[in-house]
């Protein structure tokens, strides 16, 4: 059977999401070009992946970002963990996360989540979260939990974190530090320009010394951050930005495509081609990046596994 939801459904649901942006311009929401269109999720593995995340009482970002790459990475069974609840404190105008006042801290979710990482049999785990600004930590130490829980629970996965800013919270990456992820990722997601529109809620050179104070807390460490195009961004800011993540040492980057949830989410300026984008990963690699991964389709956590093979082979190559 096919369910079909008319426009004015989706907007309601958008609504009830983002009440913060009710007051908006609507801004039509672009139709995508042939090298964006993917598959509709389903299949056994994917229904499989589903009923780990359901039995748990999980959150992920897959879903509650609404990732193109859903289908794929839940049919072989990856699946990216949010933690901190569903809700966010901050309102970024391009995020589909629901926005609003965070429930209580569910103490159990480190274990739960530790749990359907060893079901799912992951070898290479992300786990990222809201930002919970009402946090005295902002959620650090949850952060550090389900680290460690992910290790008690299946000692040979590697772990990736993509965490929020903290606000610049007194010890809250030294916090999460300490518990030694495998990766640190912060995503600056665009140029200083356009923050104020975008992140209004974060500070670009505060992203970037997060990410410096990563480095220099676990030299031996990978760091990595995003970008996301076609928010009205210029090459030649993005070259900046690569400079600028470099110099803070940054390893690994990832720049995809921006797609607008709704029409009361930032418009979208253009679509970056493929060709473009196969530009942008020869600078980045020109740069010094020991990975990057620059595609229309390419988000934090796409083929991160992967990834993260090619990311230590990068360095081994270099010794």
């Amino acid at each position: 059977m096919t369910v079909v939801i008319d426009q004015n459904e989706k907007d309601r649901r958008a609504q009830q999401r983002h009440p913060e942006k009710a007051h908006r311009p609507d801004t039509p929401v672009q139709r995508k070009p042939e090298w964006i269109r993917v598959k509709a999720p389903g299949g056994r593995e994917y229904t499989s992946t589903e009923s780990v995340v359901r039995e748990h009482g999980l959150h992920t970002v897959c879903e509650e970002a609404g990732c193109p790459n859903i289908g794929e990475c839940w049919t072989h069974r990856h699946a990216t963990m949010m933690i901190l609840g569903d809700t966010c404190t901050r309102a970024c105008a391009f995020c589909n996360v629901k926005t609003g006042l965070p429930g209580l801290l569910d103490a159990g979710e480190p274990g739960r989540v530790a749990e359907a990482v060893a079901r799912l049999g992951l070898k290479h785990v992300v786990v990222t979260s809201v930002d919970r600004d009402d946090l005295p930590d902002g959620g650090a130490k949850h952060f550090a939990d389900t680290i460690n829980a992910i290790r008690a629970a299946s000692a040979d996965t590697t772990v990736e974190v993509l965490t929020p800013d903290f606000r610049g919270k007194a010890g809250a990456i030294e916090t999460v530090m300490a518990a030694r992820p495998d990766v640190f990722n912060h995503n600056l997601e665009t140029v200083p320009r356009l923050y104020l529109n975008i992140r209004p809620g974060a500070r670009y050179y505060a992203s970037l010394r997060l990410l410096d104070r990563a480095k220099d807390l676990v030299p031996d460490g990978f760091t990595k951050s995003g970008l996301m195009v076609g928010l009205g961004e210029t090459r030649e800011e993005i070259m900046q930005v690569m400079d600028d993540l470099r110099t803070a040492g940054v390893d690994f980057l990832t720049i995809g495509q921006y797609l607008q949830p709704t029409k009361k989410h930032a418009a979208l300026d253009r679509f970056w081609t493929p060709d473009e984008f196969k530009g942008l990963e020869a600078t980045a690699r020109a740069k010094g990046f020991l990975m990057v991964s620059a595609t229309p389709l390419t988000r934090s956590s796409y083929h991160a596994d992967a990834d993260f093979a090619e990311l230590k082979a990068a360095r081994a190559a270099l010794k």
